[in-house]
């Protein structure tokens, strides 16, 4: 698994001109899942994510995590995470997981997070959408479960 975590001022998403999801101050969260993810990996990015410490403290310092700010989440299911861009202009997406894999781990990813108390909001998997943002720093991080420890 892929994710993009964008630390957020305020973040939605919209599907058809309905809002589908939105929260204040939290992580606005582009999840992409590979054909080869696991639930392990899933538990494993909602543990870190859970626990990132990306929010400043009174000294400005980043040194808080969401349940420390009241943050919440606002998930997005984004299979373009795994483009392979290298070989012509036109990215090719096979190492992206089947529609039916990655709704199921999207939404296990999701359940994971909530189960650590966070609020989250999400996008509609494979819709069109429309994401707006306030991104706050800019801080973005790039979390991949396949990644060397």
């Amino acid at each position: 698994m892929r994710i993009v975590v964008q630390r957020v001022k305020h973040a939605s998403v919209t599907v058809e001109g309905k809002v589908t999801g939105a929260i204040q101050q939290g992580f606005l969260l582009l999840v992409g899942v590979a054909h080869d993810d696991t639930l392990q990996d899933a538990e494993f990015l909602a543990s870190k994510v859970a626990k990132l410490r990306i929010f400043n403290d009174e000294e400005g310092k980043m040194n808080l995590s969401l349940d420390q700010i009241g943050g919440k989440i606002l998930s997005v299911s984004q299979f373009t995470l795994f483009a392979d861009w290298r070989r012509g202009n036109r990215p090719s997406f096979t190492k992206a997981a089947k529609p039916e894999q990655a709704k199921a781990l999207w939404e296990e990813f999701n359940h994971f997070l909530r189960k650590q108390g966070l609020e989250v909001q999400t996008g509609i998997f494979a819709a069109d959408m429309k994401v707006e943002l306030f991104n706050d720093g800019p801080v973005t991080l790039i979390l991949d479960s396949k990644e060397p420890q």
